[in-house]
């Protein structure tokens, strides 16, 4: 298997970051759970407020980074989830760098500077991988079980 991390539970992540993160993420503190905009007003049974499921230097280079995630089938249609990674800056700032309706699984293939490979999971047998290129996330490949498919048409 060539999966590092799948993204899905809460991690434990120092009290003075988690509101920086949630705010570079651009979600807001609704009673005592972080929401973003996607679903603001279209909470049901299947919502899941933001939650902060992976806090670790996922590129080598001795900052962390951060991985937030929201779902609910109402804001996320079949695929029930988005995610936002994000990365700390040598200011101490958090940024984010890409976000997407998926269930992200960081691959042990990598990209430019370090960044692994993030393959984009949801319904169905066949999905895409993004790679870093320096400056982005770009799609890369499509694979499935860790070998090369083509997407349905």
């Amino acid at each position: 298997m060539i999966a590092l991390l799948l993204v899905t539970a809460s991690v434990a992540v120092p009290a003075a970051e988690q509101a920086a993160i949630f705010t570079a993420a651009s979600f807001a503190k609704r009673g005592s759970a972080w929401k973003s905009k996607n679903c603001a007003g279209m909470e049901s049974a299947s919502y899941e407020p933001g939650a902060i499921g992976t806090y670790r230097d996922l590129n080598g280079d001795g900052r962390p980074e951060a991985v937030v995630t929201e779902g609910g089938a109402i804001c996320y249609g079949d695929t029930g989830s988005h995610f936002w990674l994000l990365t700390k800056q040598a200011s101490g700032n958090w940024k984010s760098i890409y976000d997407e309706t998926a269930m992200a699984t960081f691959l042990t293939t990598k990209g430019a500077s370090g960044w692994p490979d993030i393959e984009l999971g949801g319904p169905g047998f066949c999905f895409a991988v993004m790679r870093w290129n320096g400056k982005a996330y770009v799609q890369h490949r499509y694979q499935y079980e860790g070998k090369p498919c083509r997407p349905a048409r």
